[in-house]
């Protein structure tokens, strides 16, 4: 049984620019404004990944306005991560970084393991699919976490 939809989430992983991103743009996409969703990365010095975009686009999730952040970036924009109910890790880097800004604060954090599509695959139409993967894994736990969507 999905739990209830939480008021705030925030997603985290490396860069900010392939996983984090995607989870994002799905959780607005399908859960609308029932929710503030906002995504952050471990370091940002990354801009949105162009496959991530791509793969994201087919499923009707826009992210090439998207900007990287850090969690560096948000808290000296004055965002604090007592705001969000919810801290969903998405890479084990961000899993650890997360737990120690957040181990003075009462939230909830989960770890959904999501294999990193970068660097796997040699010809575009691999590299894609890998991407995919990752697309599908992070829109499957979302689905089985937060119900269905929405919107499609």
């Amino acid at each position: 049984m999905p739990a209830t939809l939480p008021q705030a989430v925030l997603f985290c992983c490396d860069h900010n620019a392939v996983r984090s991103p995607m989870a994002e743009g799905m959780m607005k996409k399908y859960y609308g404004t029932r929710t503030y969703v906002q995504s952050a990365g471990v370091k940002s010095e990354l801009d949105v990944d162009g496959f991530a975009v791509t793969v994201c686009e087919e499923i009707g999730v826009p992210l090439s306005n998207h900007r990287s952040r850090s969690f560096d970036e948000m808290q000296e924009w004055g965002d604090d991560l007592s705001q969000f109910d919810v801290i969903i890790a998405l890479s084990p880097a961000s899993q650890r970084k997360v737990l120690d800004l957040t181990r003075y604060h009462h939230l909830d954090v989960e770890y959904w393991p999501v294999m990193d599509p970068t660097g796997l695959g040699t010809r575009r139409e691999e590299k894609l699919d890998a991407y995919r993967q990752a697309r599908d894994q992070i829109r499957e736990r979302m689905i089985s976490r937060f119900g269905p969507p929405a919107t499609r």
